[in-house]
């Protein structure tokens, strides 16, 4: 069971912006696209995740555990998204904003053991009555991480996740989003410019603007 993109192609005004896309994507696996500003890379999580903007046409065949991800909206797709922007609700501390990404089914005292138990794992013990504001880059970065994870994704896509944060930060935070996804068993893609977001041995896929 995995992700998996047969002959995806997307077009423009009739005219494909890159090669068709084959992957296969296991649970656990990371899988990367590479490629230069404008060849498409984020404009292809989009399609994954349903967010394609119309001026597009989708051609190829999207799959999720086997179930046709392109009959479906993008709700109804459990694909999470990673950002370069953490994205969080200013108005909620740290505790609301990693709450509001778990399903309502789950009771109170589940819901704060989860987020407990979330943000110990992050290193952020004590941390649920925070202001995002008062966050520094990289604590940020894994309280978005973590609000995505909460959400129980099937998938995981990764929109240069780590373009914002400092080398320093970027050390700290790449094992431990790759951690995260490898413990929660699902898969994922990456898209990225930089050779170091890869992580070792994930497969990478170079994603080439076609000129014309």
């Amino acid at each position: 069971m995995s992700l998996e993109l047969e002959k995806v192609s997307i077009l423009r005004q009739g005219s494909t912006i890159f090669d068709p896309v084959n992957l296969v994507i296991k649970p656990g696996e990371i899988t990367t696209i590479m490629g230069p500003s404008g060849c498409g890379k984020s404009t292809l999580l989009s399609a994954v995740s349903g967010s394609l903007d119309p001026v597009f046409t989708l051609k190829g065949s999207i799959r999720l555990y086997g179930r046709n991800m392109l009959t479906l909206p993008m709700e109804e797709r459990n694909i999470g998204l990673l950002f370069q922007d953490d994205l969080l609700f200013p108005h909620m501390d740290i505790g609301k904003n990693l709450a509001f990404a778990i399903k309502e089914k789950v009771s109170r005292v589940q819901r704060k053991r989860r987020i407990d138990k979330a943000l110990k794992t992050a290193g952020l013990e004590g941390f649920e009555k925070r202001d995002p504001s008062s966050l520094s880059g990289g604590q940020k970065a894994r309280v978005s991480l973590l609000r995505s994870l909460l959400a129980e994704p099937a998938a995981l896509l990764l929109d240069e996740p780590f373009s914002k944060l400092d080398q320093t930060l970027k050390v700290k935070i790449r094992p431990f989003v790759f951690t995260q996804i490898r413990r929660m068993n699902i898969p994922a893609l990456l898209v990225t410019h930089d050779p170091m977001d890869c992580p070792e041995g994930g497969m990478i896929l170079n994603l080439n603007k076609e000129e014309g």
